[in-house]
């Protein structure tokens, strides 16, 4: 698969996920995605430092962008 294209996919699974970040005052930006197989991002707003941010990113986020590229093996998130 293209960078550019797995980008898009990236995207697109950030995008599912964005509504319920926001809903609780958050939201997440795209940073990098390394060697095809690592999703960087940056968790933002009220998501910093929040205790469950943890969770939220392996649970719903790694999972979303799982969903849309499967060959995605890690996602992590920059402060």
């Amino acid at each position: 698969m293209k960078e550019q294209e797995l980008k898009l996919k990236v995207e697109d699974a950030l995008e599912e996920i964005r509504p319920f970040l926001q809903s609780d005052g958050g939201d997440i930006s795209l940073v990098s995605i390394d060697d095809g197989k690592k999703v960087v991002v940056r968790l933002e707003g009220a998501c910093v430092g929040c205790t469950v941010n943890q969770m939220t990113l392996k649970s719903g986020v790694e999972m979303t962008i799982k969903k849309h590229a499967p060959q995605i093996e890690q996602v992590i998130n920059v402060e």
